[in-house]
């Protein structure tokens, strides 16, 4: 029991977590090595983890894998003095942070409190200076990174950035939705290319007796009603840089065969004209259909087809990359807060609920709901803010059910702690160094709570 000097109202630790955890304001505590020994759970909204994804961890550890920049803890731990700092989280929110220094009485660092307000709070109270606020340090969409805390992602990300420095062609592959434009820009921005032009063109989205002349361009009097002084096409304008073709497998045969050409002789004749122009373009498709199918079927070029599949990456749908739900929503939420001037926040009922849901539109999907919740909702966006069609088609997912006791909601952070940590480390002794803990406590608490995983070893 915490006294109380009042008398009035008994504070247990149980109420001082709960009131913690209603604060506005992100809150960290690190110890003197920089271990973050507590989080509150307003760190979901602003880096789409959980308190026990962060608890034990060294801040650096978190830090060198961009959820936020830049840093402010070399700083206070130099100074040993309160410290302020703008910061911007991976997933788009801007941070106005201080850290504070608490020292022993050798001065040393016994613990440093760290409070973050995201910024768009600000602004609410700030209304007259609404303008300059709106320009704080803001990145550029082709700035931002890709948001994700998904190992398969993760790997991709690695992936391109191997491939983007060369000229090879790249084939992305998967659901509608997934984000192959996102990813298209991601290994653009990261290439040598990344000060030419990126251009973008859905080959679904254009006419058939259009695609051509968008793409190739044409001559002067090529066509009836054709620009009298003929048109670039959107090949020549990215010359040096990428060219995007979504939906490639919609591309009729005849300008794949021209795009054939282009890819093995780097130049072209425009559309009407007999002038030979080259040029240097990187090409990135894309497509959800099974092109080898399309092939066997005689509606996709073969040849056309290796010379784009030089590279091919397939993005995994929403639903076999949960964890980015979480960080994705509030990357969204955060984004839509933005452009419609609100300052909506979501519970815990509805995120869970958007986890367990199968996203058959994949992120698009999930983007578009978000932007309608913005609008929408209250001031909370809540379950019964959600469509039907989500709430309706939840499947074999566990009823909603949050810890109702300080104890309940401990064990949950510690059965996650010790699982995570088994799964990584197959051994009580790295299990114990890993948790701080001894060893004879670590095998314990493997008997407990891994008993599935240590069946048969």
């Amino acid at each position: 029991m915490i006294p109380n000097p009042t008398g009035n109202v008994e504070m247990t630790l149980e109420t001082l977590l709960k009131i913690l955890d209603y604060s506005s304001d992100e809150i960290f505590v690190l110890d003197g090595e920089a271990r973050i020994v507590y989080v509150n759970k307003v760190c979901e909204r602003h880096y789409g983890l959980k308190p026990s994804d962060v608890i034990g961890k060294y801040n650096l550890e978190l830090f060198e894998k961009g959820y936020w920049k830049p840093s402010i803890v070399p700083e206070v731990y130099r100074r040993k003095q309160p410290c302020y700092m703008k910061q911007q989280t991976y997933i788009g929110m801007e941070l106005l942070t201080t850290a504070i220094p608490i020292l022993n009485n050798k001065n040393e660092i016994e613990l440093v409190v760290i409070t973050s307000t995201q910024s768009q709070k600000m602004k609410v109270f700030n209304a007259g200076n609404e303008k300059s606020e709106s320009n704080l340090t803001q990145q550029s969409e082709e700035e931002k990174s890709i948001v994700t805390n998904s190992s398969k992602i993760k790997k991709i990300l690695e992936l391109c950035k191997k491939v983007a420095p060369t000229d090879s062609n790249i084939l992305i592959l998967g659901e509608s939705g997934t984000g192959k434009g996102a990813l298209s820009q991601y290994i653009h921005k990261v290439s040598n290319r990344r000060n030419r032009p990126f251009l973008a063109i859905n080959c679904a989205a254009i006419p058939e007796e259009l695609l051509e002349s968008e793409l190739f361009g044409y001559a002067k009097g090529a066509f009836t009603g054709a620009n009298k002084s003929g048109k670039q096409g959107l090949i020549e304008a990215a010359n040096g840089g990428t060219i995007f073709l979504d939906e490639i497998g919609e591309m009729p045969l005849s300008i794949q065969a021209k795009l054939l050409q282009l890819i093995q002789e780097k130049q072209f004749i425009p559309v009407g004209s007999s002038e030979v122009k080259k040029v240097d373009v990187r090409i990135i498709a894309a497509t959800n259909q099974n092109l080898e199918s399309m092939i066997k079927n005689k509606a996709f070029r073969e040849d056309l087809f290796y010379r784009l599949n030089v590279i091919d990456i397939l993005l995994p749908p929403l639903r076999e990359r949960r964890e980015d739900i979480v960080p994705l929503t509030y990357n969204f939420l955060n984004k839509f807060n933005q452009k419609y001037n609100e300052n909506k926040v979501i519970s815990e009922e509805c995120l869970y609920l958007l986890t367990h849901y199968s996203w058959p539109g994949n992120v698009r999907q999930l983007e578009n709901l978000i932007e309608r919740l913005v609008i929408i909702s209250n001031s909370m966006i809540d379950v019964h803010d959600l469509p039907d069609v989500i709430t309706e088609k939840i499947g074999d997912a566990p009823p909603v059910s949050f810890p109702k006791t300080l104890d309940e909601a401990l064990d949950q952070t510690k059965r996650t702690l010790v699982k995570r940590s088994y799964e990584k480390n197959q051994s009580s002794r790295k299990v114990a160094t890993d948790l701080g803990i001894s060893q004879t406590k670590a095998a314990r608490l493997i008997r407990q709570y891994c008993a599935e995983m240590t069946k048969g070893q």
